[in-house]
């Protein structure tokens, strides 16, 4: 069981009556308050929305391209020729 942190931190929301009636139930129906059943749902929500915004998606022909890039690349051009030098001049070895 994970021990849960000191809660040290106090949020204030006003909720339509309709919305904490169901809010209310929900919790009821998980057996918790309806601030623990708040703060779970709002950390539900928030780490989902961070996940979505730090997981890149791409359809299957982009996957495939983008393996396809990375296991035989393009060569470097010149730009990229200049940064390689720069890095090497910056760097020693």
């Amino acid at each position: 069981m994970k021990l849960q942190e000191p809660r040290t931190s106090r949020i204030e929301a006003r909720i339509a009556p309709e919305a904490l009636a169901i809010v209310r139930r929900a919790a009821e129906l998980q057996g918790r308050s309806i601030s623990d059943f708040m703060v779970a749902a709002a950390h539900d929500a928030a780490q989902k929305t961070v996940a979505e915004a730090e997981v890149i998606r791409l359809s299957r022909e982009a996957q495939e391209s983008f393996v396809a890039m990375l296991l035989n690349p393009p060569p470097p051009n010149e730009a990229l020729e200049r940064a390689f030098k720069r890095h090497r001049e910056l760097i020693a070895e």
